[in-house]
């Protein structure tokens, strides 16, 4: 979908996954609330991405380039992602100097980079928005040109920039603002008189948490104080439906999802989380959730590390290397954060003190201030 309009005062570029594309969102929302037509912010992202939908959804323009990954070795495919990424630059070059924004705002994924390109050719200001404690690749290559950065994490590898935290999407807003972990659990059909556990790890699931859980469910059959929902993910979830364990009816509480389509629900009904630490880290500040957190140790820059650590550093999270994550750890672990009375409560509101809940606003800020008059 290509869009046109009124003229053009910011785009937003890049996406390719959720992750970068709705702190996006929040920040566009936050500057059509300070008074910017929806109509004069433009987004530019991948043709594989979700933004092809999720933009208009949000009644937003949208154009998407075309590309798809480059592999680590020689190959055919690789020629024609090379192609691919040519004509992106090319595209993305050509709408910003079509549109002639006031300020390019940078998401990160290769759609962003190509239209930081066009910034950089026709001299408008660059905002980099970055998600995690160490800087994904776009945004370190164009830091140098970037006019500021906003920043989730002190620390960041950025110049010029605000800590703002990771803007939040406005169903995680809502449960920070007005939790009703109730309701929540009620929607779930999650006891009301339970602790519950939360695990989760992107739509594709994590096999190495998900065998951990596994051998957990097995080892807490009889527990009648626990419930676990467990997001498996849709790599593992057939497996997991076929090999489900038989539990007795008064004993734990166990659910296998597939994929959590109301993910602000489960924040708000769990009482602990098992995750990674993604960008997603800053929806369980927001909620006031406590985690075990296990870093995927393929991110990129080991960034997923360096969150972890830092939310550790809040006391509201522990957090457990992926090659040390089995059963036996993942059971020491929560049993030491739930055999303390006040442990979770205590580190919830840790989580909710470090937590930017106006984020977007903090964000939109920068952009305001970074704009071509």
């Amino acid at each position: 979908m290509t869009g046109t309009g009124p003229t053009t005062w910011a785009i937003v570029a890049g996406g390719g996954t959720a992750g970068h594309l709705l702190p996006g969102l929040a920040v566009a929302e936050a500057l059509v609330a300070d008074g910017h037509d929806r109509s004069s912010i433009h987004f530019v992202g991948a043709e594989r991405g979700p933004e092809s939908t999720l933009v208009p959804e949000a009644g937003f323009t949208v154009d998407v380039l075309p590309g798809r990954g480059i592999q680590r070795r020689l190959s055919f495919a690789n020629v024609a992602a090379i192609l691919d990424l040519l004509r992106a630059m090319a595209r993305g070059i050509g709408i910003v100097r079509r549109r002639r924004p006031a300020v390019v705002v940078v998401l990160g994924g290769y759609a962003s980079f190509a239209c930081g390109l066009g910034a950089v050719v026709t001299r408008t200001p660059i905002v980099l928005l970055e998600q995690n404690r160490k800087a994904g690749a776009v945004n370190r290559l164009l830091r140098r040109f970037a006019t500021a950065s906003a920043v989730s994490f002190e620390g960041t590898d950025l110049p010029r920039s605000t800590v703002t935290g990771n803007p939040l999407r406005p169903e995680i807003r809502r449960i920070a603002e007005h939790p009703d972990p109730a309701g929540a659990r009620a929607a779930l059909g999650l006891p009301a008189d339970r602790t519950v556990i939360a695990v989760f790890a992107g739509s594709l699931g994590s096999r190495r948490i998900n065998q951990a859980v596994r051998g957990l469910v097995d080892r807490w059959a009889d527990r009648r104080d626990l419930a676990v929902r467990h997001v498996v993910g849709r790599r593992d979830h057939a497996d997991f439906v076929a090999d489900a364990p038989e539990l007795p009816a008064d004993g734990l509480c166990y659910q296998i999802v597939e994929y959590e389509d109301r993910m602000d629900l489960l924040l708000d009904a769990a009482d602990l989380a098992v995750t990674r630490s993604g960008g997603s880290v800053f929806e369980l500040m927001a909620a006031g959730l406590p985690a075990v957190l296990v870093p995927l140790p393929i991110a990129t820059r080991d960034h997923q590390r360096a969150n972890a650590e830092a939310v550790a550093s809040t006391g509201g999270a522990v957090v457990v290397p992926d090659d040390e994550l089995d059963s036996d750890r993942l059971e020491r672990e929560l049993d030491r954060l739930l055999a303390g009375p006040d442990t979770v409560e205590t580190m919830g509101r840790a989580m909710r003190a470090a937590a930017s809940v106006d984020a977007a606003e903090r964000a939109a800020a920068v952009v305001e201030a970074s704009a071509r008059a």
